[in-house]
Order: C-alpha cells, then sequence, then structure tokens
C-alpha cells in the first residue's frame, strides 16, 4: 500500500530524487517509466464553456414548452359518425316498434295483430302500428285495402289519408286509392270522420268518397268484400278506378285512346284468368283491347 502512494507521487512528481532512486530499485520500473511517458502526452478535452452553456438552456427550455397538436378533423368526424350511427341503431332497436305488413301487386296476404285481430289485406296494400303500444292504443294506418275481424276491445283505430275509421269490435272493409274512399260495414257498428263529421255505419252500409265527394250507395247484404273470393265487383264506379285495379290484380299496365276513363262501370272481373276479366270490362262499355307487349290498350269498340 505504502508503495502505490509512492508510485502515485512519483507520477505526479512530488517525489525527491532520492526517493525517486529508492523506487528504481525494484523491478518493474522500466514499464512504470513507459507509463508515465504516455500518459504525460494525453490531453485533457477542451470544452467550450459558453456553447455548453447555450446547449444546457435550449433542452431545459424545450422540456418546458407544452407540444401543440393539429386537431385532425376528419378523424373527428369519423368519430362523430360513428356515434351518431350507434345512437341511431340503438333507438330503432329499443324504442321504433313499428310493425308493417304489406302486399305486393296480384297477391292478398292474412295477417293477426297483437290482439289476435285478423286483417286481410288485398293487392298492393300496407298496414303499420306500433305493436308496444297496442294495448293501450288499438290504433293502425293504412294504405291499400283491408278488411278487419276485430276483437271485442277498446277502440280500434283505421287511419287512412282521407278519414279515420273507429270501431269497438266488428268486421269492415276499408278501401284508400288514389281520389277513392271507401268504407263497408259487414257486422256491427262503424264509425267513420272525414272532414271533422262522423258517420255511424251498421251493416249493410257503406261510405264512399270519389274525387273528395260523397256519394250515395245501395245497401248490401254480402257477407264478406268481393276480392276475398278473388273477384272485384264494382257499382257505378268511374273507369280509371276498375282500371287501376285491374292493373294492381294482375301486374300489367293498361292504357286507353280516346276512351272516356270517367264513365260509370257496374260489373266485376274475377283474379283467376286475365282474359275473362279483360272482356268483362271492355265488352260491356262497347270498348276492345289489344296487347303490345306487356303493355294492354283499351280503345273504343269500331275505331281501328
Amino acid at each position: 500500500m505504502k508503495k502505490e502512494k509512492e508510485i502515485l507521487k512519483w507520477l505526479n512528481g512530488d517525489l525527491s530524487s532520492e526517493e525517486i532512486e529508492v523506487l528504481k530499485k525494484p523491478e518493474g520500473f522500466e514499464t512504470l517509466e513507459k507509463i508515465a511517458h504516455y500518459s504525460s502526452k494525453l490531453e485533457t478535452p477542451k470544452v467550450d464553456a459558453q456553447k455548453a452553456l447555450d446547449h444546457f438552456k435550449a433542452r431545459n427550455k424545450s422540456k418546458k414548452e407544452t407540444k401543440v397538436r393539429t386537431l385532425n378533423f376528419k378523424t373527428m368526424y369519423r368519430a362523430a359518425a360513428v356515434i351518431v350511427v350507434m345512437l341511431t341503431s340503438a333507438y330503432f332497436l329499443f324504442y321504433n316498434t313499428t310493425t308493417s305488413f304489406e302486399t305486393q301487386i296480384a297477391q292478398t296476404k292474412t295477417f293477426h295483430l297483437p290482439d289476435n285481430s285478423e286483417v286481410l289485406l288485398n293487392a298492393a296494400s300496407k298496414i303499420t302500428f306500433n305493436e308496444k303500444k297496442w294495448d293501450k292504443k288499438r290504433d293502425l294506418t293504412l294504405e291499400g285495402e283491408a278488411y278487419f275481424r276485430v276483437k271485442k276491445g277498446q277502440t280500434f283505430s283505421v287511419n287512412t289519408s282521407d278519414g279515420i275509421v273507429k270501431v269497438l269490435g266488428t268486421h269492415f272493409n276499408v278501401k284508400q286509392r288514389k281520389n277513392y274512399f271507401e268504407v263497408s260495414c259487414f257486422e256491427g257498428l262503424v264509425s267513420v270522420t272525414h272532414n271533422n263529421e262522423t258517420i255511424k255505419l251498421p251493416p249493410g252500409k257503406t261510405f264512399r268518397l270519389i274525387n273528395n265527394t260523397i256519394e250515395d250507395v245501395p245497401d248490401f247484404n254480402a257477407q264478406n268484400p268481393s276480392w276475398m273470393q278473388q273477384e272485384s265487383s264494382f257499382d257505378r264506379i268511374p273507369l280509371d278506378q276498375v282500371i287501376a285495379e285491374l292493373e294492381r290484380q294482375y301486374d300489367i299496365k293498361i292504357k286507353t285512346e280516346g276512351v272516356d276513363t270517367s264513365k260509370l262501370f257496374t260489373g266485376s272481373f274475377t283474379h283467376k284468368d286475365q282474359k275473362i276479366a279483360l272482356e268483362a270490362i271492355t265488352i260491356p262499355l262497347k270498348l276492345s283491347y289489344k296487347i303490345e307487349g306487356k303493355t294492354i290498350i283499351f280503345y273504343n269498340y269500331g275505331v281501328q
């Protein structure tokens, strides 16, 4: 330990000449001399104090400054859109309980409502109602034509664009088409409201509205509407309404050439045979028809 201290003093130049002579006696001193020689050639790295200080200040300042990030609005819009879709889906899943039944052209179907009331939809017709609220409010909307067999209970309402039909429990038919509205009672009592006026219909009575004009309709004694037996019947109905029904039942397009479509028609046509149906309409009205592709043209007899 003492000798190590003397070597360090020698390297630092702190030994006297006498002490150096004593230190040279052991073997290996030549190695120490080489170490001392090369170590004296080493230079301590020079440091630019001002430059180092400036660098330190810059680093310290960068740590304190808050990073500012540019908002990505595209990402925000996408996130907002996702939220809207989720909320909309949740609404329709948990709150919107609207149920619809509908038929296509040349199709009839039978449906049952939540209270087991029965609805028979004629071609190209639709009903909608709130299934969740049905127990408290038997209320539905009709577009087209339907026959109802309503179970007894609280008021049952059928809403159309031309009027409202209300019953407690009965059998009745409602037809609402363009420029045509008709309600027929087959059992019980039916209440029809049009333009804030209410009319009571007992069995065998009909309320009919054509081009917004109330029509007089004779009583009937049928048990149900003719369309349920695959036949459409008319009593003094404008030809354009008859043609429209024919198109719905057979999925065809009918045009007229020089024909007065306001003329009244009384009669019926079958839903089972198109040729027989066409003849059932044209012959009584002294009309002829021709088929061009998928279109049928009505014209006055003897003109072509």
